[in-house]
């Protein structure tokens, strides 16, 4: 199977990561449940994987690296703790359902900012005049859509000036793109475990400049006599038992792509994306979203066939081997700014184990089926 369907799960993991599971399955309990062997080897591996992750995305302090679920979890977290019902946020045209359906849940105005696809110093523009006064802004790092880098050090700057809270949405680009939370001066940033950072499934980050409003109440293994939640992190936010081969394994993933550099696993992706896009261009009734500016998009590209649907060619893709995927994305919102939520579009979604020789083989199939449809 040619796997290119990352941008979902990245399905191809560092061997070490496997290892590390199965070590802390074998090993660990429950961290803060005891003070015998292995409650303390499981305290010892989730403050390894939140000092690796504090160190990783620049911020001073592991207490402040919360072990979540997976990003919608760390999403609903941030903005329960910022948004109440009738607050104004804005947030980019491109943004997930992770961030729409909470903000929808808690009754939020959301302040939409459509421009066209790739044009950064539009949605720059529209961010400068529509930040003054919101309750906070919440900003997708990557479109999971298309691939799109949106300039999030230049959006954060501007919520610095106008004192407005940011939360990023960091799901398509850690593990690829830099984040450092220190000089960025988010208020929250979120993220899944199972993506560009090579972990498991049911892991997932959120990284805290300060406090939270818990979304779980339960049992920390702290403050028992209390029947609130403890007021210091990470406890606050970590009700109930930890995923400790989950974190374990997410800090393997976290080694390793410290391990390969940011520079090169975006560069081997955004060069695979671009030899996609290159060849997929000659083929006729077909449309590639793809950037003239190499510097705005990243390993993730979207077509739109013309002859079929989407969802037809992805699953004649599917039976010869070639493993993409059609469809919203779970972004409508994306897809109305691009003008293809009627139809949505076929993503092409490259890791650091993908080659060239297999998007060359991907494409050739894709040319094959298309001159039959």
């Amino acid at each position: 199977m040619i796997y290119l369907d990352s941008a979902a799960t990245s399905y191809q993991k560092p061997r070490t990561v496997m290892q590390a599971v199965m070590r802390a399955m074998s090993n660990c309990a429950s961290p803060g449940r005891g003070s015998h062997e292995p409650a303390m080897r499981a305290a010892d591996e989730v403050f390894e994987f939140r000092s690796i992750a504090a160190d990783f995305f620049g911020m001073d302090s592991p207490e402040n690296v919360i072990l979540t679920m997976n990003a919608t979890h760390a999403l609903n977290i941030a903005l329960n703790s910022l948004v109440r019902a009738g607050d104004r946020v804005v947030i980019s045209g491109f943004e997930h359902n992770a961030v729409t359906r909470p903000l929808h849940a808690l009754r939020a105005r959301m302040d939409v900012i459509r421009t066209p696809l790739f044009d950064r110093e539009a949605i720059l523009k529209g961010f400068e005049n529509r930040i003054d006064g919101a309750s906070c802004v919440v900003c997708t790092q990557v479109s999971n859509v298309f691939g799109y880098i949106l300039p999030i050090k230049e959006i954060a700057g501007l919520c610095r000036e106008a004192e407005v809270p940011l939360v990023v949405d960091a799901s398509q680009g850690a593990g690829i793109l830099p984040l450092r939370m220190k000089e960025l001066g988010a208020e929250f940033a979120a993220m899944p475990g199972h993506k560009g950072l090579l972990g498991p499934q049911g892991t997932g980050i959120l990284l805290c400049r300060d406090s939270a409003v818990p979304l779980l109440y339960g049992g920390t293994g702290s403050g028992s006599t209390e029947q609130s939640m403890p007021d210091f992190l990470p406890d606050r936010l970590e009700a109930g038992t930890h995923n400790v081969p989950g974190a374990a394994g997410l800090r393997a993933g976290l080694e390793a792509v410290r391990g390969m550099g940011l520079t090169r696993i975006l560069a081997h992706e955004r060069n695979l994306m671009r030899l996609m896009a290159d060849r997929l261009n000659r083929i006729s009734d077909l449309q590639v979203f793809l950037s003239e500016d190499p510097e705005a998009q990243c390993g993730v590209l979207s077509i739109l066939p013309m002859r079929c649907s989407c969802e037809a060619l992805a699953e004649a893709l599917g039976e010869h081997g070639i493993a993409v995927r059609a469809g919203l994305h779970c972004a409508p919102l994306a897809h109305e700014t691009a003008g293809t939520r009627e139809t949505g579009t076929l993503r092409f979604s490259f890791s650091p184990f993908n080659t060239p020789g297999e998007v060359l083989r991907s494409a050739e199939i894709t040319a094959r089926i298309m001159s039959n449809m």
